[in-house]
């Protein structure tokens, strides 16, 4: 038996619950700076309530049920109840178009939504479209035009029964929808047995304790949020506190006043906080350890940490590791320019392309050892080609290059599916070349992440348009911001006639990622 054992999400919940059933679980802070707070009691009443509500819409095990909702209670609350019946949670970006929606809801066959009044419009055009779909229920609905789909007065009329349907370790609790390289996005599977195993390594990783309080301001339908912050605080019987938005402002205020200790942020983050105007106050916090994702230069690691007066540890994780398989040691010599080094429960390596380990110091990818449906994902959905192509013999293929010096740490170089990072979301280049490609006046799009000091990366689209036909670079972007969600739409449009080729006629984006580069300097 490994440190999981049969052990399912609900089992976490009741386990916590008897033992601390009246304390502080979750502080909630809105958009208005209003703040709510659950016990552990409260947290098990209302996810055993919102249970016999799926159970009484016909939701059963194995079914999928959408969440498109900003950071809420309402979110954590459904996550758990869903898991509670043995439904799987299919937690959905608010920033999503409806295009985007349609695809999800249907790949996934979802049979229910829930969401909030604010976006119901975006799911009105596409409903006729959508076969799965039953029912949408509305959290922190306030009106009287949807009185039968108020989640909040359904949870309020249920009986807090713990349900008694079998769950098993391995049985999928949520469905992670994440970009790849090609224009449709994967659903990766996460079981039970995923949670909390990387629940347990995130809590030793950081030393976590019953008395600290996990800070998640980065959206919950992300990995992170829920991997990192929420499942390290749930099985060690801390507690969370959440704001329904990042704000760079107020980050460390917040913090304070919510009795925050530890918390996540990615680099995109960490630079716009150090954009703002600094307040001496602010490093009187409570934070004693923010870890991250992605790179920041040594200047501003060093300048943030001074300024705050809290330790940064830079890591690796993606959806399909589930855990943090890299990340510096809490205890042990930092290098925070590098993404660490193996965590507990993992093992990983850089290979070659055929797999072979390559030499300390030499360039290859990362590949990290694990158990499909405990510690690695258990695959994607309706996708075993793309499952087979990732797990191989035991080992994920990230499909990123890394190198590893002298002592253990890795140093992340470039990522070998065309990605671009940008704040933090992963946006898949063919996805937004192929919404270019549809407009009628264009004849052939490539699109390449360039560098961007606040965001990681910008998107900088090419096009080469169809003979006698004329379009503005605002024309194309306005038609892109109709149809793909505000982070995957074109920093900028370059018009060109030709794009640079090998000899099978695939287009050389390093060529164009030079050329932009040549001609930046040119300009500076």
């Amino acid at each position: 038996m490994d440190i999981i054992g049969n052990k399912t999400l609900r089992d976490l919940l009741n386990e916590k619950t008897a033992m601390h059933r009246d304390k502080t679980f979750l502080l909630f802070e809105d958009q208005e700076q209003r703040n709510f707070k659950l016990t552990y009691g409260e947290f098990a009443d209302q996810v055993n309530r919102l249970s016999r509500v799926f159970l009484d819409l016909g939701v059963t095990k194995g079914n999928h049920v959408t969440l498109h909702l900003p950071n809420c209670l309402e979110f954590m609350t459904s996550w758990f109840a869903l898991a509670n019946i043995g439904a799987i949670m299919v937690p959905t970006n608010i920033l999503s178009t409806a295009d985007e929606m349609e695809y999800v809801l249907n790949h996934s066959e979802s049979i229910l939504l829930i969401t909030e009044e604010e976006y119901l419009e975006k799911f009105t055009g596409i409903r006729s479209r959508l076969p799965h779909l039953q029912e949408i229920l509305l959290t922190r609905y306030e009106g009287d035009d949807y009185v039968d789909q108020n989640m909040n007065q359904l949870i309020a009329k249920a009986k807090p029964e713990i349900p008694k349907i079998p769950l098993d370790s391995e049985d999928v609790a949520a469905m992670l929808y994440t970009s790849g390289t090609t224009s449709k996005p994967k659903g990766v599977q996460i079981t039970h047995a995923n949670y909390l195993f990387t629940g347990e390594v995130m809590s030793k990783s950081i030393r976590l304790s019953p008395d600290d309080r996990q800070f998640i301001v980065l959206p919950l339908f992300h990995g992170n949020a829920q991997y990192y912050s929420a499942m390290s605080a749930f099985v060690v019987g801390a507690s969370i506190a959440i704001t329904e938005r990042f704000s760079a402002s107020r980050y460390f205020k917040q913090a304070k006043r919510l009795g925050a200790t530890v918390g996540s942020l990615f680099a995109a983050p960490i630079r716009m906080i150090l954009a703002q105007n600094y307040d001496p106050a602010d490093q009187d916090n409570s934070l004693r350890i923010i870890w991250f994702a992605q790179s920041v230069t040594q200047e501003q690691l060093t300048m943030f940490e001074d300024k705050y007066n809290v330790s940064l540890l830079q890591m690796y994780g993606m959806t399909e590791t589930v855990g943090v398989p890299l990340m510096n040691p809490i205890d042990g010599i930092r290098k925070n320019m590098s993404i660490g080094r193996p965590t507990i429960g993992y093992e990983v390596k850089v290979v070659d392309e055929e797999g072979k380990e390559v030499p300390t110091g030499q360039v290859g990818q990362i590949v990290v050892k694990g158990i499909p449906g405990r510690t690695l994902m258990k695959g994607y959905f309706k996708n075993p080609v793309a499952t087979a192509e990732a797990l191989r013999d035991g080992w994920l293929y990230t499909g990123d290059n890394a190198r590893i010096d002298d002592d253990g740490y890795f140093y992340f170089v470039d990522r070998i599916k065309d990605m671009i990072k940008r704040a933090g979301e992963n946006v898949a280049a063919n996805e937004v070349e192929s919404v270019l490609a549809e407009h009628p006046s264009v004849y052939e799009a490539a699109v390449i992440g360039i560098p961007d000091p606040m965001r990681d990366e910008a998107i900088k689209a090419y096009v080469i348009l169809h003979n006698n036909h004329d379009i503005s670079e605002e024309e194309l972007l306005s038609y892109c911001r109709e149809r793909l969600a505000k982070f995957k739409v074109p920093d900028s449009i370059e018009f060109i006639s030709e794009f640079p080729r090998t000899s099978v006629g695939k287009i050389q984006k390093q060529v164009l990622r030079q050329r932009n580069e040549e001609g930046f300097k040119a300009n500076s």
